[in-house]
Parts: C-alpha cells; sequence; structure tokens
C-alpha cells in the first residue's frame, strides 16, 4: 500500500471521538489491538489520543490507513439500529449515530471511504458515488457487492480491485438483460458478449450520433469496455498471471474502477432515462 498522511481535521475528529467514549484503560486497549506504534502518551485522554494518532500518521507509513481503520472499527459498526434497551438508551443510540456520522463526513472530505471490516480506502470520485446511490436505489445486490470488493482492494489488492471494476459491469448488463423480456442472454455470457447485447438495446451506437463530440465519447466507451475484461483476463485476480504478469499498482486499479463506474452510472442513467 501506498504511504498515506491523514489530514489533520480528520485527525482531531477521531481523537474527540475516542477520547469521550473512552477510559483512559479501554483507549489504551484500542490502541494496542490497532497495533499503534510506541508506548501510551502521557497526559489527559484527549491529549492521549491526539499525539498517539499524529506518531501513527508521522512514523506509520503505509500502515497508517490500515492501523487507523482498526482505531475506528468499533464506531462505524456500531449496531445503531436497533431499539433502546436498558443497557443503551435512546440518547446514547443518537450520540452513537453521532459519532459515526461525525467521522464518515471527515473521512469523505479527505476523499476517504470506510468499508467492514476496518478498511480505508481511497480513491471515490464523483463516479463512484454517483453510481453507489444508483445501484441502492435498484437494489442490485451483485453490483452492490462487486462495488464494495473494488473499493475495498483498490489499495490492498490492485488485482483483485480490477476484477471487481470488471464484475460490475458485467454483472449490470446481465441484470438489464434478465429484466427485459424481448433480450436474449447471449451463449456466451463474458463482458463483451453481455455488452453488445445492452449496448445495441439502449441505442449506444456510435454511427448513429449526429454530433462528432458525442460519436468521440461513445466510440471511446465501447473501445474502454473491451480494455477492462482484456485487463481483468491478462492481469487480474480472475485468472492466472502468465509468465509476465502485469505489474498492477493501485493507480492501475483505480483507472479500471473509475472507468467502470462512469459507464456503469451512465447505462443505469440511460436505461432510467429510456424507462421514463
Amino acid at each position: 500500500m501506498e504511504n498515506y498522511t491523514v489530514p489533520s481535521y480528520v485527525i482531531s475528529t477521531i481523537a474527540e471521538t475516542v477520547s469521550e467514549n473512552e477510559t483512559h484503560a479501554s483507549l489504551d486497549s484500542l490502541f494496542m489491538y490497532a497495533e499503534a506504534p510506541g508506548e501510551p502518551p502521557e497526559g489527559s485522554k484527549a491529549v492521549k489520543a491526539l499525539e498517539w494518532l499524529r506518531r501513527i500518521n508521522k512514523v506509520s507509513g503505509s500502515e497508517t490507513l490500515t492501523i487507523i481503520g482498526r482505531i475506528i472499527e468499533k464506531y462505524m459498526e456500531t449496531d445503531v439500529e436497533t431499539a433502546p434497551t436498558f443497557w443503551r438508551s435512546e440518547e446514547m443510540i443518537e450520540k452513537e449515530k453521532a459519532n459515526i456520522e461525525k467521522i464518515r463526513k471527515a473521512l469523505e472530505r479527505a476523499g476517504l471511504s470506510y468499508s467492514t471490516g476496518g478498511i480505508i480506502s481511497k480513491g471515490e470520485g464523483l463516479a463512484t458515488k454517483t453510481l453507489s446511490e444508483l445501484i441502492k436505489k435498484k437494489n442490485i445486490q451483485a453490483i452492490d457487492q462487486e462495488f464494495e470488493r473494488a473499493i475495498k482492494n483498490v489499495q490492498l489488492s490492485p488485482r483483485e480491485a480490477v476484477s471487481a471494476a470488471c464484475n460490475i459491469l458485467e454483472s449490470l448488463f446481465k441484470v438489464y438483460i434478465e429484466e427485459h423480456n424481448h433480450l436474449q442472454m447471449p451463449a456466451k455470457q463474458d463482458l463483451q458478449s453481455v455488452w453488445k447485447v445492452v449496448k445495441t438495446d439502449l441505442g449506444l451506437d456510435a454511427s448513429k450520433l449526429e454530433e462528432r463530440d458525442l460519436q468521440e465519447i461513445v466510440s471511446g466507451i465501447m473501445a474502454t469496455v473491451n480494455g477492462i475484461g482484456a485487463l481483468r483476463t491478462h492481469a487480474s485476480a480472475a485468472h492466472g498471471a502468465g509468465k509476465k504478469p502485469y505489474k498492477l499498482k493501485p493507480r492501475h486499479a483505480k483507472l479500471a474502477i473509475h472507468a467502470a463506474h462512469t459507464i456503469a452510472a451512465f447505462v443505469l442513467e440511460t436505461w432510467n432515462e429510456k424507462k421514463a
């Protein structure tokens, strides 16, 4: 994973949250569980948490996001949907919700996202957020799962992230075909085959567009879908690496993810417009 320095406002938000909700003993235990470097700093809980987080940021290098992810995991994955009980009042539940929202907004401002299991990832841009909203509205579980897998693995396993990026498109196109009775699923259900059916039905044919600029963009989309499929075949975790495996880096995975997300969002929006 690449080195990353967490912005000071994220550090401050997390420090404030943990110092308000932990005792000295539990705060020490939490940071040790996360494998934070060094001994607990001296001072109040607020000072201790802030200094320890700054130390993580300064010396942990590529492990910074991993360690901080473990620290906020207990807060981000608290079950706040349950009704108040003898042990958890409505006030406590509202406070837990506020903690999650406060940390989430700080991460979002820094271009970071949290995934289940204490995973903090970089690289969730506008296309990713748009796609996330669209797939949740359509409740397409398979796409939602691949979406999470892509974001989770972009830093940890670029090959796995590329595979997930391709699966996002493949799953979307298959769902589209299944939901339109006049369409027939191709015998070979690889990305290129299902894409051919979908693009024809949606009218995404560059040759039929009058505007030359749009022709070039749509032609680029066609080539990009093929490129993502080929990258999964030759370099992702979906196939053997062969004698000369691609040296995929997070930036390569991000390119594939952002491209797949942009195309998926465009297809979903075109689908919604056609249905309307």
